[in-house]
């Protein structure tokens, strides 16, 4: 008889990606969160999870466990039955390392930026090689059309969040998956609504590098020294570098561009070229990613010239410098980009690529729990310097005092006066519609639906 399992909190990504993989293990899956509405709901649908509003009843009969994920908390009808009764329960995590990764070879991406675009391109790599990974990414690869798949290879690629686990496991998640092997992208302060500070942030990853075993493998950004640093901590394992040509510590990998917008560039290995490649991804940052792509399949025995190959045909992932459509002659991208090392990459990066000698508009809503405070007044607005018109909308004050609420105002005027606030989506909708111009190119950057900003600019621009 087939196992089942029940998800809380089950529309959220993470908790979606779980669902999918469990369905495949065999487990009957259901489900419960609030806000069910499509597009999450069509897709669990489509996978056979049946999804409801939170409700005591959804446990009776009672599930074999419960998944309860990190959204979640102390007074959620759910869990306060799932205590009371004593059930089963675990984290989305934890229930990832006990029933998803036994047996198979754990690849974990770790880091402040690039964890999605790297899983998502490690495993197109190792799938165009025939390797059939199984992934958990938290995003969606184009390539792909799911952000999870189980896979019949012996590789599985997880994104390594660094957040916390539930609220009764207050550990990283990447702790519980178990990496054979690593890859540390990067590491700045972030999740401030969780870490007190960078220091707290560089022992959850030191605390993930003493998971790896010694037959395992670190794949290590030698530009950045945080990472080394928590290496320095302690380290048992096998260690390889990549960096930026000319850079690093000993890295034995290397990436160079070949344009301003990162649309093409180069890589070496032990100081020889192995590849020239010009891809649809944008962004001098991505190919840092690309490079610690191709030291990991390399190692993994695919060729460099069939992981060249899969960089050339890689489709990219949703949200990530995403063209939402085109009206009036005025291009709309939607990027996911909440933090200002990210942000700055990404907006220098669309204008290099702009051919059409428009002006780019760059709208922002400060919405992670990181962004809406004043964590990066000091450093924001010097994001800015590539773009001609830049929005921001007020940041959110939810359970925030107003001295540690982001002052969106002072960054607009620091950047000068092409910037503004505007007072919400509608305004900024108004705003464009009226001064954009055939050429132009509006990037919206949030990390959630930002009211449905970009579908409504469309249609005003259209009108």
């Amino acid at each position: 008889m087939n196992r089942k399992l029940h998800i809380l909190g089950v529309c959220g990504t993470a908790m979606a990606a779980i669902a999918t993989l469990a369905r495949e293990k065999g487990w009957v899956v259901s489900g419960a969160d609030e806000g069910v509405y499509p597009p999450m709901s069509d897709y669990l649908a489509a996978q056979g999870v049946a999804i409801a509003p939170f409700d005591a009843a959804n446990l009776q009969p009672a599930p074999d466990l419960v998944v309860v994920g990190n959204a979640l908390s102390r007074g959620n009808v759910e869990v306060e039955k799932l205590l009371d009764e004593g059930l089963d329960y675990t984290s989305g995590a934890q229930f990832v390392g006990d029933h998803i990764l036994p047996g198979r070879h754990a690849v974990v991406v770790a880091g402040t930026h690039g964890k999605t675009t790297t899983s998502s391109l490690l495993a197109w790599v190792l799938d165009r090689a025939g390797l059939a990974p199984g992934f958990m990414i938290g995003g969606m690869p184009e390539d792909f059309g799911s952000g999870a798949r189980l896979g019949s290879g012996s590789h599985f690629i997880l994104e390594g969040d660094e957040y916390d686990t539930a609220f009764f496991d207050k550990r990283s998640k990447f702790l519980h998956y178990h990496a054979r092997t690593l890859i540390l992208n990067n590491l700045e302060y972030d999740h401030a609504d969780i870490f007190p500070d960078l220091a707290a942030i560089k022992t959850q990853f030191h605390h993930l590098v003493r998971t790896v075993p010694a037959s395992g493998c670190i794949m290590v950004n030698g530009d950045d020294d945080n990472l080394a640093q928590v290496l320095e901590r302690g380290c048992w394992s096998h260690v390889e570098r990549f960096a930026r040509y000319g850079g690093g510590r000993d890295a034995a990998w290397q990436w160079q561009p070949l344009s301003d917008d990162g649309s093409a560039f180069r890589l070496y290995h032990l100081g020889e070229v192995v590849m020239e490649v010009s891809w649809r991804m944008i962004g001098v940052h991505q190919i840092a990613n690309a490079c610690a792509v191709a030291a990991v399949a390399s190692r993994f025995g695919v060729p460099v010239d069939q992981i060249a190959g899969a960089f050339a045909s890689f489709g990219g992932i949703r949200r990530r410098m995403s063209l939402v459509g085109e009206a009036r002659g005025i291009r709309v991208f939607d990027d996911f980009a909440h933090h200002p090392t990210a942000i700055r990459g990404i907006v220098a990066a669309a204008h290099a690529a702009m051919k059409s000698g428009g002006r780019l508009w760059v709208v922002v809503e400060p919405r992670s729990n990181t962004m809406r405070t004043r964590i990066h007044q000091q450093t924001l607005s010097s994001c800015f310097a590539a773009a001609d018109r830049v929005l921001f909308v007020p940041a959110s004050a939810r359970n925030l005092r107003p001295e540690e609420v982001l002052d969106a105002g002072l960054v607009c005027r620091e950047i000068g006066e092409h910037a503004a606030l505007l007072p919400d989506a509608a305004a900024i909708i108004a705003c464009v519609q009226e001064q954009a111009r055939s050429g132009d190119d509006v990037l919206i950057l949030s990390n959630g639906g930002f009211d449905g900003i970009h579908r409504r600019l469309l249609a005003a621009l259209a009108d």
